[in-house]
């Protein structure tokens, strides 16, 4: 029963990283209606510009914002130059590769300026575990649950109570009835895709401790970030949360307790939740069926 506890805790923090992943995908697909594979790219560029800001000599309190900063006019740039020019195309391919080129183009760039080695993260808390009963938790572990629960409370505020927000999401939803009441939906989709990169670089910059930082370390958490997203719904942020945590801890328990699977075999789990999802369920747990008109 404690190897059980102490796995699902461990699972929970991780599924909450893989919840803020899947939060910045959701936030690109409600903005644009596609999927960023470039997203694990970008936040991890960003959190390389994290860790340059802390050895120019900024504390990490001030580098991690720095960087998430950077990474909001990224997203934006991102948005206007090369995501919204093919925007209005029927076809949303053009608009995957172009993602796709993105992650090959920053993960290259990554390792050209700053190296393929790994580089050690500090840490944002240092200290003794946490002991919680029978499980143990460290203390960034508990720093990265905390700071996922404060971005999906400022994004609830954010998205209900403020002007910005709901201008967002109306811009999101219907485009051509937005601009009609003068709502300015480039600017919005900008906005959603900056929120998107910054959400990213303080994800990836609370797993780098854990992860070591280097150009390849996200590309096991985009899978599952991707199946967090696609199990909550594409367009549910409340889903994307409830699917990271699904997801991490349905992966660290199937690691655990299935002796074929191991840890070297996680990313199958993922694997088989999207396909389980899109096969019984396709617009996920809190997502929104689409009824489209013949």
């Amino acid at each position: 029963m404690q190897v059980f506890a102490q796995q699902v805790v461990d699972g929970l923090t991780w599924g909450a990283l893989y919840a803020a992943f899947a939060l910045s995908i959701v936030l690109v697909y409600r903005a644009s209606g596609i999927v960023n594979f470039a997203q694990g790219e970008m936040a991890m560029f960003s959190a390389f510009f994290a860790w340059q800001f802390h050895q120019w000599g900024a504390p990490l309190y001030l580098a991690i914002p720095g960087a998430m900063v950077v990474a909001f006019l990224a997203g934006a740039a991102t948005e206007r130059v090369l995501i919204r020019p093919l925007a209005g195309s029927p076809d949303h391919m053009p608009l995957v590769i172009i993602t796709l080129g993105l992650m090959l183009v920053l993960n290259s760039a990554a390792g050209w300026i700053w190296g393929v080695q790994s580089r050690e993260f500090p840490a944002m808390v240092s200290g003794p575990v946490i002991t919680l009963g029978p499980v143990v938790m460290s203390r960034q572990s508990v720093v990265i649950v905390g700071a996922v629960v404060v971005i999906a409370a400022l994004l609830f505020v954010l998205f209900q109570r403020t002007r910005v927000g709901l201008a967002m999401r109306a811009a999101a939803g219907n485009p051509d009835s937005a601009q009609l009441i003068g709502v300015p939906v480039g600017r919005m989709l900008m906005i959603g895709w900056g929120l998107a990169a910054a959400i990213g670089a303080l994800a990836a910059s609370l797993a780098a401790p854990q992860l070591f930082l280097q150009p390849n370390m996200l590309v096991a958490s985009l899978i599952y970030s991707l199946a967090a997203a696609v199990l909550g719904g594409l367009d549910s942020p409340v889903g994307a949360i409830v699917g990271g945590l699904c997801v991490g801890v349905a992966e660290n328990l199937a690691g655990t307790y299935i002796s074929w699977i191991g840890h070297d075999f996680k990313q199958a789990v993922a694997l088989v939740l999207i396909l389980g999802v899109l096969l019984l369920k396709p617009e996920g747990l809190f997502g929104v069926r689409k009824v489209a008109r013949v």
